[in-house]
């Protein structure tokens, strides 16, 4: 099979003929139809997540596609099935998957982190009994991409760990693809957002996800202050969908008293330490809380909400590119410019 493969951390990857993945009898092997690219595959290919440790290696975890074959002690599922997973699947077995956390288990598996991904034609995924989630007819590949880590870990985010209501001002700091997904879900329950980042664009696609406000950090001294301000007192709920330090001490800072930090944006390498201050915590009574990605059995439930809520999770994607194109938008990550998500749709 064809796969985009990296043999040193930070080092270009390259397009290469690899051999097919391993079939395991708990797992399934996936025909990768879609697959998105994630800020989370940047940190990956420079280093900086500690669940890759064998190189060569193949990223991708946001994937959509069908079943090309399956293992023999797996029942639930059958050639053709069209399929997406979360980007950390439980094993079924361990305390946090049987108190319904598979998306912490203590063994997880993660395409593209703890073993390789989906920027190839075929990707291996075990524990396929607890982890596959059927895909409607009706919805493309390239949609269900969208899926994987970015929406559906922003639904969590926003819906499961925020637990936002209606009319609460909800923060939302960096606009890319999870971002946006938190900023289209929060406005569909009736939330109002400030949507807060370092580039005019991307502001407004925030704008046009539903965001009433929005803010520039680069334009304002203090956007702290000016979030208090818009919102009269500060945010309700704010997310880090970025994973950096500063914006995740911004993100608590501009809650208003008993409000609610959700840190959704990975904090790792520099950025794995972050300081937080505890004085406004103590005295505003404020919440911090972790949201990593989404439970298998969720899938259920978000999909009748978006087609409930008219979710068009067709204008999150900003543009389709093959295989071969990925390598460039990858690499091109460092910069924060990407709009929206990107995803492989030709193999």
């Amino acid at each position: 099979m064809k796969a985009v493969l990296f043999k040193a951390f930070g080092e270009r990857p390259s397009l290469n003929d690899v051999p097919d993945p391993h079939l395991t009898d708990d797992g399934v092997i996936i025909r990768v139809r879609a697959n998105g690219i994630c800020r989370s595959d940047w940190h990956g290919w420079m280093g900086h997540d500690p669940a890759i440790t064998d190189l060569p290696h193949v990223l991708g975890h946001e994937l959509a596609g069908d079943i090309e074959s399956v293992g023999k002690d797996v029942s639930s599922w059958k050639k053709g099935d069209r399929v997406t997973v979360p980007f950390s699947g439980g094993c079924g077995h361990c305390p946090q998957c049987k108190d319904g956390f598979p998306n912490v288990c203590d063994n997880d598996f993660q395409p593209g982190f703890t073993a390789w991904g989906a920027f190839a034609e075929l990707v291996a995924v075990q524990y396929a009994e607890w982890n596959l989630v059927c895909l409607p007819d009706d919805m493309a590949f390239v949609e269900a991409a969208t899926l994987g880590c970015r929406f559906a870990t922003a639904f969590r985010g926003v819906v499961d760990q925020g637990g936002i209501s209606e009319g609460n001002w909800v923060a939302v700091h960096g606009c890319g693809g999870v971002g946006l997904s938190a900023i289209m879900i929060a406005s569909a329950l009736g939330a109002k957002v400030v949507a807060v980042d370092i580039t005019d664009a991307k502001l407004e696609l925030a704008r046009a996800a539903g965001a009433q406000k929005s803010v520039n950090s680069t334009d304002t001294e203090s956007p702290v202050e000016q979030i208090h301000e818009i919102t009269g007192g500060g945010a309700h709920l704010s997310i880090d969908a970025v994973g950096n330090s500063r914006v995740s001490r911004n993100s608590v800072n501009c809650l208003r008293k008993k409000g609610r930090h959700v840190q959704i944006g990975l904090t790792v390498g520099k950025d794995s330490v972050v300081g937080v201050p505890m004085d406004k915590v103590i005295a505003r009574e404020l919440e911090i809380v972790g949201s990593h990605g989404i439970q298998a059995f969720r899938y259920k439930d978000m999909l009748k909400w978006i087609r409930e809520k008219k979710i068009d999770l067709k204008s999150l994607v900003s543009r389709t590119v093959s295989l071969e194109e990925s390598i460039d938008v990858l690499v091109g990550m460092e910069n924060f410019e990407n709009l929206g998500v990107t995803v492989i749709d030709r193999f």
